[in-house]
C-alpha cells in the first residue's frame, strides 16, 4: 500500500498568511531552518493508479498539482482519485471539495454526523449539486469492527475508529461530542494484513485507540501543538489545544509519550500547527521528537507498507 502525504500542517498551513509568530516570521525571512507546509490531507493507493483521498484541504489544488502520482494519464480530463473519505467536518478537511467541483461527481465517505454538518451548517453537499450532481454521500458507521471499501479501489479496507476530539465551531455538536464527529482510520492492505492508523485529531487516548496502536505498522498522529497552552502563550489564540480537540506533542500524556508505548515500525506526526517549535529543524523540540524515534511529516512524503 502506498501512502502519500499531500499536506502536513494544521489549519492555516505554514506559514499562515496572517501570522507573524516566530516560526512564520523566521521562515519568511530565512532566519530559521524550516520547510513550508500545506494543510493536512493524505492519499492512499494499493497500486499507484487508483487513489483514495482522505480529507480535502483548502490547498488541494496545489497538492494535486505537485503530486505526479495523482495526475491523469489519458483523455482530455480525468483523475486517479476514486473517492474521498472525511474524518470530520472541519473547514481544514472539507473546503477542498469546492476546488474539486470540476471533477464531480465524487463519492464522499463520511459518518452521518459529518454529513449532517456538511448539509446544514456548512452545506457543501447542497452547494455542489449544481456541478454534475455533486457529491455522492456514502455513509460509513462508527463501529471499528465493520470495514468499508471505496469503489474502484481494490485491496484496501478501511475501519472507522471513533476518537475523542471536538466538532467544528459551526456544528451543533460543538463541545457536545457524539460518536462520528471525529474518526481515525485503520487502513489495511488486504494482501499483507499490515495497516496504517491515521488520526490527525485526537485529544486523549482510550482502550480502543491503544489497541489500534499496538498492532499498527505505521501511525500518522496528531502533532498540532507542542504544549497545550501554546497558542495562548504566543499571543495568537485564546484556547487550549485540548479545547480544540488536540493533545500536545510533549509531556507525560503527549503524542510522543503515547507512541513510545508501542512497537510501531514508523511513527509520524502530522497536522502540525504553525506555532509548534518542532517546525524549526534546529530547535531542541524538533530534536527531541527525532531522538524518540518519531518522524515529522512533510508535504510529499511517500510511505510504503
Amino acid at each position: 500500500m502506498q501512502i502519500l502525504i499531500l499536506g502536513s500542517a494544521a489549519g492555516g498551513g505554514f506559514p499562515q498568511w496572517n501570522c507573524h509568530c516566530a516560526n512564520c516570521k523566521g521562515l519568511r525571512q530565512g532566519t530559521i531552518k524550516a520547510t513550508a507546509r500545506t494543510q493536512s490531507s493524505i492519499a492512499v493507493s494499493p497500486d499507484g493508479k487508483n487513489w483514495v483521498l482522505i480529507n480535502a484541504s483548502p490547498d488541494i489544488r496545489q497538492q494535486i498539482n505537485q503530486s505526479p502520482q495523482l495526475w491523469p494519464e489519458q483523455g482530455a480530463r480525468g483523475t486517479k482519485i476514486r473517492g474521498a473519505i472525511l474524518t470530520d467536518s472541519q473547514i481544514d478537511h472539507t473546503t477542498g471539495l469546492l476546488t474539486l467541483r470540476e471533477g464531480l461527481p465524487l463519492d464522499i465517505y463520511c459518518t452521518d454526523v459529518v454529513h449532517e454538518d456538511l448539509s446544514a451548517a456548512f452545506p457543501l453537499f447542497n452547494m455542489l449539486t449544481h456541478w454534475r450532481g455533486g457529491l455522492t454521500y456514502q455513509q460509513i458507521g462508527t463501529d471499528h469492527r465493520h470495514s468499508f471499501t471505496v469503489g474502484g479501489v481494490a485491496g484496501i479496507e478501511f475501519y472507522p475508529v471513533v476518537l475523542e476530539s471536538n466538532a467544528p465551531p459551526y456544528s451543533r455538536y460543538r463541545d457536545k461530542v457524539v460518536a462520528g464527529n471525529n474518526i481515525g482510520l485503520k487502513i489495511v492492505d488486504k494482501n499483507t494484513g499490515k495497516y496504517l492508523f491515521y488520526l490527525p485529531g485526537i485529544v486523549q487516548t482510550n482502550p480502543l485507540v491503544d489497541e489500534m496502536l499496538s498492532e499498527a505498522t505505521c501511525v500518522l498522529m496528531d502533532g498540532t501543538l507542542w504544549l497545550d497552552d501554546e497558542m495562548i502563550a504566543q499571543g495568537v489564540g485564546s484556547k487550549l489545544g485540548s479545547e480544540m480537540g488536540h493533545l500536545p506533542v510533549n509531556g507525560e500524556f503527549g503524542s510522543v509519550a503515547l507512541l513510545n508505548r508501542f512497537n510501531i515500525e514508523r511513527k509520524i506526526l502530522i497536522h502540525i500547527n504553525n506555532t509548534n517549535p518542532i517546525l524549526n529543524e534546529e530547535s531542541s523540540q524538533h530534536q527531541f521528537v527525532l531522538d524518540n524515534g518519531v518522524e515529522i511529516a512533510t508535504d510529499g512524503m511517500e510511505i510504503t507498507i
